[in-house]
């Protein structure tokens, strides 16, 4: 696909005054729809700003009111070469932040085996996977400084499907944190969905808090539709929700049209 082709599509942007109120809109939304739907299909994501939303459905779930045991999840991502016993895995981080601490069936919460002996093999049988779900309903996002979604690093073609990447140093460096504050150690390459498979699901949630994303959100919802930066893609989708704070949002704001 041609990076600046394409029919924009009209979003839902939401602007909270709190970071704390924008992840309870979003845990709200996700609430819905594990309710609303009788065998909800989850796209999944990581980072700090999910571990406040995942807090939020857990603590939903605790007091009765959320119930995942019909609910399947698919992640968007993990590092290759770290298994699921890895602190670092982003299959640890699941089962730490949310499995762990709810009854979804740990068979219906999948996440990409990143120490697969074949892990093309693997990016092919977790396409299947989506697919034999019926596909995902509500995909949860966030975006990284270097305007991925997943680990769709720019440029990412916006027809991409679940495959292996490497890594940008921007990434790594901004995902140290996990890994002692050291980028060396981040690992070089991630098992991914790809832009097209994230684009099929049939509601897009983007989450976004504080002044740092600031002008990456401005870049992905008022620059060029362009696989430059991948988060663009989604004003391509004719259902996407995004969730930002005043302070993720203001430079946006100050320039959309």
């Amino acid at each position: 696909m041609n990076a600046e082709t394409g029919m924009r599509k009209p979003m839902n942007v939401i602007v909270t005054d709190t970071p704390d109120q924008a992840f309870r809109r979003a845990a709200d939304m996700i609430a819905d729809e594990i309710r609303s739907v009788p065998a909800p299909v989850l796209g999944l994501a990581t980072g700090r700003t999910m571990e406040s939303i995942y807090r939020l459905l857990v603590q939903q779930y605790e007091s009765g009111g959320l119930d995942f045991s019909g609910a399947t999840s698919f992640n968007l991502d993990e590092y290759a070469g770290l298994p699921p016993t890895d602190l670092n895995s982003y299959s640890h981080y699941m089962r730490e932040h949310l499995f762990a601490h709810v009854n979804m069936s740990s068979t219906k919460a999948r996440v990409p085996d990143g120490v697969a002996v074949d892990l093309d093999a693997e990016c092919a049988r977790y396409e299947v996977a989506i697919h034999a779900s019926g596909g995902i309903g509500l995909q949860l996002l966030g975006i990284g400084e270097t305007g991925h979604i997943g680990f769709n690093e720019p440029p990412s073609a916006f027809d991409s499907r679940t495959r292996v990447v490497h890594l940008d140093e921007v990434t790594r460096r901004q995902n140290s944190g996990m890994f002692g504050n050291e980028p060396a150690r981040v690992p070089e390459r991630a098992l991914t969905m790809g832009v097209g498979t994230i684009l099929e699901a049939r509601h897009l949630l983007l989450v976004a808090v504080g002044e740092g994303k600031a002008e990456i959100i401005n870049k992905a919802l008022n620059g060029p539709v362009s696989e430059a930066v991948s988060a663009s893609a989604i004003r391509l989708h004719a259902n996407v929700t995004v969730i930002l704070d005043k302070a993720s949002a203001h430079i946006w704001a100050q320039n959309r049209g």
